[in-house]
């Protein structure tokens, strides 16, 4: 038999393409899947009872006051969300330059767990972000002095932000400042509380994005000067990341981040590759609005351009998935 012969064969023998045309069968053989069980849904939470805030830059979220929330995380709970990140917002006029209503036992933050998990239990994860920028008076994520942050004088404020979210029950607490050394400070403040039990989600790896312009709006955050350049990380680093991960991890994380998501989806596969920890997605607000607008105009089909972005962070080795996108995925069958 000639080579060419046989060449011709081995084509005719493998063909791909056989499972990829029925249905059923294309489904049988997916080699990454996405459920329910991988997605938290972000919320915004203001310091009154009632509020619900839809945010011109995010269209289908909303800022909500806390019993608002509460009744949003049960309906979506109905739906399939079993776990939340929630960032808050201080009462008017309470911003300082320490961001001490961080930590306050009565914060937006602090009541919304506490009810949530009231309502829910165990069936409800209930994540906390821990970071000072929604609370400062200047917008930066620590200690401000002559236009530079203070990484040592943060780590304290931090450590009692996370440990008052711990008090009102929280699952996890997740440092999202860039502080060196925020992992174990935090980690040593929950156990010297008690709360052993509590985990951390690290924002292991988060860049300095330009991504993050809506949710700035949603949690009134952006800076009144300078910019996150100096703690958080350059866009063009991956090497980095790694660092910082091996970093976050022998400070004693229990889940790695990397945020945004989808164009970092090499640094999810890179950080994937390094440790055995649960490994966390962000995809962001200014991922989410991009979607929002470009579908609202026509130019895409929406739910296709979703579960799209939606798996390409789970094959990059996403084992979480952070996103706005929750809610519409599972109620329209995104997934």
């Amino acid at each position: 038999m000639s080579t060419e012969t046989e060449t011709t064969l081995t084509t005719l023998r493998t063909r791909p393409r056989r499972l990829r045309a029925g249905g059923r069968l294309r489904d049988l053989v997916r080699e990454t899947r996405l459920s329910a069980d991988q997605l938290i849904m972000p919320h915004f939470v203001l310091p009154t009872d009632s509020a619900d805030e839809p945010l011109s830059s995010m269209p289908g979220i909303s800022r909500y006051g806390v019993r608002d929330l509460v009744a949003r995380v049960v309906a979506d709970a109905h739906l399939g969300i079993r776990a939340v990140l929630l960032f808050g917002t201080p009462e008017e006029g309470a911003k300082d330059e320490q961001g001490s209503a961080a930590s306050r036992p009565d914060s937006a933050v602090a009541r919304a767990v506490g009810e949530i998990k009231q309502k829910l239990g165990d069936d409800i994860v209930v994540v906390t972000d821990v970071c000072l920028c929604a609370y400062t008076s200047h917008g930066h994520c620590g200690v401000l002095r002559h236009g530079r942050v203070i990484n040592d004088e943060t780590l304290p404020l931090l450590e009692a932000m996370a440990v008052a979210h711990a008090r009102a029950g929280a699952d996890l607490v997740a440092p999202s400042d860039m502080m060196d050394g925020r992992v174990a400070a935090i980690r040593a403040g929950l156990d010297d509380a008690g709360f052993a039990d509590t985990g951390v989600l690290s924002y292991a790896v988060k860049y300095a994005s330009a991504y993050y312009g809506p949710f700035r709006d949603a949690a009134e955050s952006s800076p009144a000067s300078g910019d996150r350049k100096a703690y958080q990380m350059d866009p063009a680093n991956v090497r980095e990341a790694i660092r910082e991960a091996r970093l976050d991890e022998g400070e004693g994380a229990d889940i790695l981040m990397v945020k945004p998501a989808l164009a970092y989806l090499d640094v999810i596969r890179a950080v994937r590759a390094e440790t055995v920890l649960p490994l966390a997605a962000y995809n962001v607000s200014g991922e989410y609005s991009a979607v929002k607008a470009a579908a609202e105009r026509g130019w895409m089909d929406e739910g296709a351009v979703v579960r799209e972005n939606l798996r390409a962070m789970a094959r990059a080795g996403a084992d979480i998935i952070i996103t706005y996108h929750a809610r519409d995925a599972l109620e329209q069958g995104w997934l």
